[in-house]
C-alpha cells in the first residue's frame, strides 16, 4: 500500500518546517540587532508581519468555515487511519491523539474499518481483524504495563460491552468539546502570541529607524 495514495501525513515534516521558520526568524532578528543590520531587521519585521497576518486570516477563516474545517479534519483523520501501520511517526501521533483526547477514530471506533488490518471483512486474515489500536482502550490505573492487545476483536462484541473496554466517542467531537471547555485559555494564548509578535515588529522598526537616523547624522558630520 503506497503512503502517497492515502494522503497520509508525516508529522516530521511539520516539525521540520516550523523549526526552519523559527530558526530563520530568530537568526535574522538576533544578528540584525547585534550587527545593527537594517536589512536583516527589516526582513525580520516583514516576515513576522506576514506570519501575524496569516495567523489572523486563519483564525477568521476557521470561524467562518468551521463546518468545512470539521469535514476536512474528518477526511484527514480517516486518511491517516488507513496509513496507520505504514509509518511509525504517524502511528505514534495517532496513538497519542487517541490517548490524550480519550477517543477512537474520527467519529467512532468503526472508522477503523478503513484500515486493512483492523477491518471486519471476512477476507481479512489479520489477527487485529475487527479490533482497534491499544490507544483506543480505556486505561486501568492498576496496570503499569500497556496491554497492546486490549483492542483485539472488540468491535465484534455488542456496543454495550465495547463501552467497557474502549473509548466510544470520536476524536473530532472530543476535540470540539475540548475547544469549548478551554476557549478562554486558547483565546488567551493566541492573543498573547499576537501581542508578542506586534511587540517584536515595533521593536525591530524602532531599531531600524534609530540605525538609519545615526547613519544619516554621520553623513552630515
Amino acid at each position: 500500500m503506497e503512503r502517497e495514495d492515502l494522503g497520509g501525513f508525516d508529522p516530521v515534516w511539520l516539525f521540520l518546517v516550523v523549526g526552519g521558520v523559527m530558526f530563520i526568524l530568530g537568526f535574522a532578528g538576533c544578528i540584525g540587532a547585534l550587527r545593527e543590520n537594517s536589512f536583516l531587521l527589516k526582513f525580520f519585521s516583514v516576515f513576522l508581519g506576514i506570519i501575524f497576518f496569516l495567523e489572523l486570516t486563519a483564525g477568521v477563516l476557521a470561524f467562518v468555515f468551521k463546518d468545512w474545517i470539521k469535514d476536512q479534519l474528518n477526511f484527514f483523520i480517516n486518511n491517516n487511519i488507513r496509513a496507520y501501520r505504514d509509518d511509525i511517526d504517524l502511528q505514534n501521533l495517532i496513538d497519542f491523539t487517541q490517548e490524550y483526547w480519550e477517543c477512537c477514530g474520527a467519529f467512532g471506533a468503526d472508522d477503523w474499518n478503513l484500515n486493512i488490518y483492523f477491518n471486519c471483512t471476512d477476507s481479512n486474515p489479520s489477527r487485529e481483524k475487527c479490533g482497534v489500536p491499544f490507544s483506543c482502550c480505556t486505561k486501568d490505573p492498576a496496570e503499569d504495563v500497556i496491554n497492546t492487545q486490549c483492542g483485539y476483536d472488540i468491535r465484534a462484541k455488542a456496543d454495550s460491552e465495547q463501552r467497557t473496554f474502549i473509548y466510544i466517542k470520536g476524536c473530532v467531537p472530543q476535540f470540539e468539546k475540548w475547544l469549548q471547555d478551554n476557549l478562554t485559555v486558547v483565546a488567551g494564548i493566541f492573543i498573547g502570541i499576537a501581542l508578542l509578535q506586534i511587540f517584536g515588529i515595533c521593536l525591530a522598526q524602532n531599531l531600524v529607524s534609530d540605525i538609519e537616523a545615526v547613519r544619516e547624522s554621520c553623513l552630515f558630520t
